[in-house]
């Protein structure tokens, strides 16, 4: 039982920083796309960009906490 409840944690940590990851490089992508696009909304953009990758990070954050929650159980 251990060992399954083990890789469950890895998995948890594995696939929300891999989520994370790839969202935060699209987002990031986006926004200077659009930056480069319009200059002068650079600073709505870039506001916007800062509150997403917050919570992009905090469901990354997420799955490090049900990772803890796991190993807890063992």
């Amino acid at each position: 039982m251990g060992g399954t409840v083990a890789i469950g944690a890895a998995m948890s940590v594995a696939l929300s920083g891999l989520g994370g990851s790839l969202g935060q490089g699209y987002v990031g992508s986006k926004a200077l796309e659009s930056i480069a696009r319009q200059p002068e909304v650079s600073d709505q953009v870039r506001t916007l960009l800062f509150i997403t990758l917050a919570f992009i990070e905090t469901l990354t954050i997420y799955g490090l906490l049900i990772a803890f929650m796991l190993v807890g159980k063992i």
